[in-house]
């Protein structure tokens, strides 16, 4: 684990900021171990927390923008009209995002609550991470921010340090990032937050609501091709970091609605080829597809059946008069 004391890049700004940073990113060895484990599966694919070095997540902010992409300024919405009450459920305990990104979306409940003192961000993508806390407490002056790169969907312990300890934990999950995670593994990521923020803690969740493929094809696959190029930059990561030798040109990118309640995201191979990562060998037949990400859509009541499996007891939903997406807060469940 290191910690780093993060100081101010702006000028005519004086440290110290409150800002402290935990890097427990997972070694390049993990990520060339579970690459290769996906690659060799007869279904090849690759975890989506990978999309997530510093180019992808600023490709993802530019998804965020698109016209076809409702989710992010749908979330907002819902965010900017339900902020009071959300504050109101805060009070003055600790606000921990899960995935902070570029920590866009956290400043809409900042302004609500101003008697939050700390903020916990959690985040696989470093240096994104680092930038975005150092915006957030110049912008907020008083606000402490404690910056954790790991990965969020694995057991995980807060560090123990005295702005953490005997306050009210409120989780933060926006995006509908549950959505890329298998069922089995959004009950186990839920599981692991209510643990977290357990005993008095709560959770507030981006749900994206199941809808027509009309909606949601574009959504995940738009005309200026931001989402093609966010699945391509998985490519060139491993070109770079795992010496791995794809040729972008030698494959496509597809986003497909399956009835079953998802949008499945891949990069198909235009030709038979043999693609190797260091000196591991990886043929892709023609047509063949590498698998970079699932976003699963749900009913209300699905989403709350979940919840309740793992943990939580649903208190609050919000959604937008289309009925889009859904924003819930969840409380821990009374043993």
């Amino acid at each position: 684990m290191t910690i780093l004391p993060l100081t101010p890049t702006k000028v005519g700004l004086t440290p110290p900021l409150d800002v402290t940073f935990y890097d427990f990113h997972p070694p390049v060895e993990d990520f060339r171990a579970e690459v290769l484990t996906g690659l060799q599966q007869p279904q090849k694919t690759i975890s989506p927390k990978f999309l997530y070095d510093k180019q992808g997540a600023e490709l993802f902010d530019r998804i965020c923008e698109l016209d076809e992409y409702y989710v992010t300024r749908t979330e907002m919405e819902i965010l900017q009209n339900c902020a009071a009450e959300v504050a109101d459920l805060i009070g003055d305990g600790v606000l921990i995002e899960f995935g902070s990104g570029s920590s866009q979306k956290i400043r809409t409940l900042l302004d609500a609550a101003p008697q939050l003192q700390t903020y916990v961000a959690l985040d696989i993508s470093k240096q994104h991470l680092y930038e975005s806390c150092l915006n957030l407490v110049i912008a907020y002056p008083g606000l402490s921010a404690i910056a954790i790169c790991a990965d969020y969907t694995q057991p995980l312990q807060l560090p123990d340090i005295a702005a953490l300890r005997h306050k009210r934990k409120m989780g933060f999950f926006p995006g509908s990032s549950i959505g890329n995670l298998e069922p089995h593994e959004a009950m186990q990521f839920l599981n692991q937050a209510a643990t977290l923020l357990e005993p008095k803690g709560g959770l507030l969740i981006g749900v994206d609501l199941d809808k027509s493929a009309e909606i949601l094809e574009p959504a995940y696959d738009d005309a200026q091709g931001v989402s093609a190029a966010f699945a391509f930059n998985l490519l060139s990561r491993m070109n770079r970091e795992l010496e791995a030798n794809f040729d972008l040109n030698h494959f496509s990118y597809r986003a497909h609605y399956n009835p079953i309640g998802r949008i499945e995201m891949c990069l198909v191979s235009r030709c038979y080829q043999i693609v190797h990562l260091g000196d591991v060998a990886i043929p892709f037949c023609e047509g063949e597809t590498l698998r970079t990400e699932y976003s699963y859509k749900y009913s209300l009541s699905a989403f709350q059946d979940l919840a309740r499996l793992a943990g939580f007891q649903p208190q609050v939903v919000w959604c937008d008069p289309q009925n889009l997406f859904s924003v819930h807060y969840l409380a821990i469940s009374s043993p």
